[in-house]
């Protein structure tokens, strides 16, 4: 039988003494638990509140007289007298070395003598997980530790070590000296407390439904992104996949188009510190450049590493002036689409699918406006720490759209940290007609990070000969704290005639194949049909079909041909000004080619500050449009919140300005309501220039505990405008099906049976659900996650022996984490005996089972947390001599529709011979 919770405290003082057991009487009528004030008492008592589970505590003599009534009523009291004693039993705690949590395990309590309190012991398990050994002088006490019914103390095998029992919080201090402590980093955790998770199947869902009309035409655009996952234990498939369904207008028939981004199966080795990854997915783009893979992988994980040692998706920012479309596309395939309001947006949740290849992002206004730019997502070589290894290796099928036939590719790299000023890199690829290897090394010095390396590159393109040529790359990164200045990324690389990379050397073998020439770049005249540009309604692959020409996913739109890069430059800078607040950022890219004239330049460069409450900033930018010309902007925009209310809407204000559609003022209003902010609402008003009037439009969100809605409308000159979203998380599991909000990769199943409407704390606005289940959307992998709820608002029927939970998953796992509750009727009960006197105070009552359920309080009352709404208890006490008693009474319990939201009221007679009286005095609500 699972030994009951006991109390940690020494209370060498009467007083203190007689606190605490009142504190501990009162707790447990309410179930067994030690209230908050109790636990404080214990505190500020001399002696400490976390007692040393090996002590023995000190001595209290009860003053009876002090209780109401006469103090030869009471039970004996005298197993408080001893401090509060610790059972002998199998605890399940978190267990500690020092600050660092080692994970949560099964320990077991023995007690030296029958009247000592219980303490804990040493085990082979326990020592491995601390990354502990006994010292050789203690070799007798280690080789106890292989007989099951020993109890070693951790003071026996290493000198000075004792552990410390906190019960309240359910949790085991280690304290060992530092010289025989492993030195472990920051953020730590065990690599066996990492949990696999639970077999689950798990789906996220992002749609979104557009729908403008213009002119009597109307037309829809729905999106709809599915990643999908199945997990049974350490193995984990993955599906990213979107579907896309354009409606036909007068001249075009309706469309529909489905992507497979990647369809893959993992596994984690923690023991290489490294994943196996086999299907269709992306490579590290840490040493190459990542591109699409059919095949298998095996790379480091770097998130396996402790907080402390680690060494980047990028956030999407923008202008939009109405309720716009936003598309954010990689390497030619769509991967994220919604609807943003007026205004600058940014998009910060975008999944992760390789570490480079830049982002196309399209904004599509309401009146049929497009406008784009670039985001470089570019791998940068980082500095490794001393002795710390990244490998990667890469087998299997190129995998490109744009491609007819799919060559074989082999790639492998590796990068290591020789010291605290170099790590060396190197790596090769390999394909049909092609090879590369590259060398390089990143230093860090006073200056700043700087990595060097180059590659050296051999094609053989049929009809054209062999390529042979280099690409020199060196990356900077530099954060100066004098000056606040965050130079984030800056890299140029220049490149040789003959080098082609890898992508654009197969793309040119396919053009050759098929009897063209992919190096030789022909620009492209936008075609119009009745002055619409023909982009707006042919795919770029049926353009390059009616020009008899190939299309290039990865490049510019061109007719035909690869744009042979020469020199590249990139550039990420934050600048803080002053202590205000105030700050300059700036991005750029910069491109020129050997086989096109010009350059190719795109920037944002931004000032943001603040004027008391007004906060404000201005920005310039240069981006390429869809038809691949270019479109400047310059943006200004203010920001007042309106009133100090939790809740109180903001008023912005924006300007705009840009080459192709004049200036446009807008005023918008957003907002919050709801105690998680659940509600989200706004409206705008704008006026432009050159034809686009006057708008106007509103919007409406709600992040519910089991997705996140949301709903646009607009009207302008001469169309109108419509938008639904919808996104969210399902989960299938063993306990059933659960709906959330939309979720990472990793992710908790929390699990409170009865204590539904409880909230999760570190998820705002998720709730458990009836049956006891609540998504956890985010946790960080291989770390220590906290997952919390909040028992406020719970029925008085419901009670959690603990409100928080640390876990620490691997990536990709669905992790159940349990919250043991206790649920049952609250019955206030007046109990007599046969003469009339009530149950002595301190009273123990016991269900059938024998688990107590409550104690007896002064006048004979009791809190009681019943099972039924009637049944029969019995109660347990000794008196001062020592002698036991028993007694048994029935109980039953007024009918009502919700029996654990009300206390009811019973006056009920406890006979020795097991013969008992009820009866009912009424309810309190």
């Amino acid at each position: 039988m699972e030994p009951q919770r006991a109390r940690s405290g020494h209370l060498p003082t009467r007083r203190a003494a007689l606190a605490v057991a009142c504190g501990v009487a009162l707790a447990a009528a309410l179930g067994g638990s030690t209230p908050a004030w109790a636990a404080a008492a214990a505190s500020a008592a001399p002696g400490g509140a976390a007692a040393d589970a090996s002590a023995s505590g000190g001595f209290a003599n009860f003053d009876r007289s002090l209780l109401a009534g006469a103090g030869g009523s009471a039970a004996d009291l005298a197993r408080f007298e001893h401090g509060n004693p610790v059972l002998p039993g199998i605890y399940n705690l978190d267990v500690y070395l020092g600050e660092n949590w080692i994970g949560r395990m099964d320990v077991r309590f023995a007690a030296p003598s029958p009247d000592a309190s219980a303490v804990p012991c040493a085990s082979t398990d326990l020592l491995d997980r601390m990354g502990l050994a006994p010292v050789k002088s203690a070799a007798a006490a280690a080789a106890r530790l292989q007989s099951p019914g020993a109890c070693v103390g951790l003071g026996e095998l290493i000198p000075g070590a004792r552990l410390v029992l906190d019960m309240p919080n359910l949790r085991l201090d280690a304290s060992v000296p530092q010289a025989y402590m492993n030195q472990m980093p920051r953020g730590w955790v065990n690599p066996t407390s990492w949990s696999a998770g639970v077999p689950a199947f798990l789906l996220n869902y992002n749609f979104n439904s557009y729908r403008t009309t213009s002119n009597g035409q109307g037309q829809t655009s729905t999106y709809l992104g599915l990643r999908a996952g199945l997990n049974i234990g350490l193995w984990q498939l993955r599906q990213d996949s979107t579907v896309t369904w354009q409606s036909g207008t007068a001249s075009r028939s309706g469309q529909r188009h489905w992507q497979n981004i990647d369809t893959y199966v993992q596994r984690a080795l923690p023991k290489w510190r490294s994943v196996l990854n086999i299907g269709d997915s992306y490579t590290d783009g840490a040493v190459f450049d990542s591109y699409g893979l059919r095949g298998v992988q095996l790379g480091t994980d770097d998130r396996m590493l402790p907080q402390s040692l680690r060494g980047y998706a990028p956030v999407v920012r923008g202008v939009a002036d109405t309720n716009a479309k936003v598309t954010v596309s990689q390497n030619g395939m769509q991967i994220y689409q919604t609807t943003v309001a007026p205004g600058a947006f940014v998009i910060d949740d975008l999944y992760p699918t390789g570490y480079g290849g830049d982002l196309d992002v399209t904004v599509t206004e309401a009146d049929g406006r497009q406008h784009g730019f670039k985001v470089p997502y570019a791998s940068v070589a980082q500095l490794m720490r001393p002795g710390i290894t990244r490998f990667d290796v890469a087998v299997g099928q190129l995998r490109d759209t744009a491609l007819h036939d799919k060559p074989g590719v082999v790639q492998a790299a590796m990068q290591h940290g020789f010291g605290n000023r170099f790590t060396g890199y190197a790596g090769v690829q390999g394909s049909q007609g092609y090879a590369a290897a590259l060398v390089g090394g990143a230093f860090n010095t006073r200056f700043g990070a700087l990595a060097l390396d180059v590659t050296q590159a051999h094609a053989v393109i049929p009809g054209n000969g062999t390529y042979n040529g280099q690409s020199f790359r060196v990356t900077y990164s530099k954060i100066v704290p004098e000056t606040n200045t965050s130079l984030s990324v800056a890299a140029y690389r220049y490149s040789t005639s003959g080098f082609l990379s890898l992508n654009d050397a197969e793309s040119a073998r396919d053009y050759a194949r098929r009897g063209l020439n992919a190096l030789q770049y022909l620009p492209t005249n936008v075609q119009t049909i009745d002055g619409v540009p023909v982009q707006s309604l042919l795919t770029p692959a049926q353009i390059a079909a009616l020009n008899g020409s190939a299309y290039n996913s990865n490049g510019l739109y061109t007719s035909r041909g690869l744009l042979q890069q020469r020199n590249r430059f990139t550039l990420t800078l934050n600048q803080q000004l002053g202590h205000d607040g105030s700050s300059l950022y700036a991005n750029a890219t910069a491109n020129d080619y050997w086989n096109h004239n010009g350059r190719d330049t795109q920037f944002q460069l931004g000032y943001n500050s603040h004027f008391h409450r007004l906060a404000w900033g201005v920005s310039v930018s240069r981006g390429r449009t869809e038809f691949g010309g270019y479109d400047n902007q310059v943006f200004f925009n203010a920001s007042l919140p309106l009133g100090d209310a939790p809740h109180a809407p903001s008023l912005s204000f924006n300007v705009n300005r840009d080459d192709n559609n004049g200036t446009q003022e807008q005023a918008t209003l957003n907002g919050t309501l709801g105690q998680w902010n659940q509600f989200t609402y706004g409206a705008s008003a704008s006026h432009g220039g050159d034809g686009t009037g006057n708008t106007f439009s509103v919007n409406a969100g709600y992040n519910s505990p089991y997705a996140t809605l949301n709903a646009s409308v607009g009207h302008g000159n001469g169309y109108s405008q419509t938008s639904f979203g919808a996104s969210g998380a399902v989960v299938a599991h063993q306990g059933g099906v659960t709906f959330g909000q939309p979720t990472g990769d990793t992710v908790a199943i929390a699990y409170a049976p009865g204590a539904a409407g409880a909230h999760v704390v570190n998820a705002p606005g998720v709730r458990v659900n009836r049956s006891g289940y609540a998504l956890v959307p985010y946790l960080a992998p291989y770390q220590l996650d906290t997952v919390q709820i909040d028992p406020q608002g719970l029925p008085l029927g419901v009670q959690l022996d603990a409100t928080s939970a640390r876990v620490a998953p691997y990536a990709g796992a669905v992790v159940k984490v349990n919250f043991k509750s206790r649920y049952g009727r609250a019955l206030i009960a007046r109990i007599r005996m046969a003469d009339g006197k009530p149950l002595p105070f301190g009273t123990e009552v016991q269900d059938a089972k024998g688990q107590a359920i409550g104690t007896v309080g002064q006048g004979g009352m009791a809190l009681l947390r019943v099972a039924g709404q009637s049944g029969r208890l019995g109660a347990q006490w000794q008196d001062t001599q020592g002698v036991a008693h028993a007694c048994s009474f029935a109980y039953a319990a007024p009918a009502t529709k919700q029996p654990a939201q009300a206390q009811a009221v019973v006056d009920a007679t406890c006979t020795m011979d097991g013969q008992a009286a009820a009866g009912h005095s009424g309810s309190a609500p």
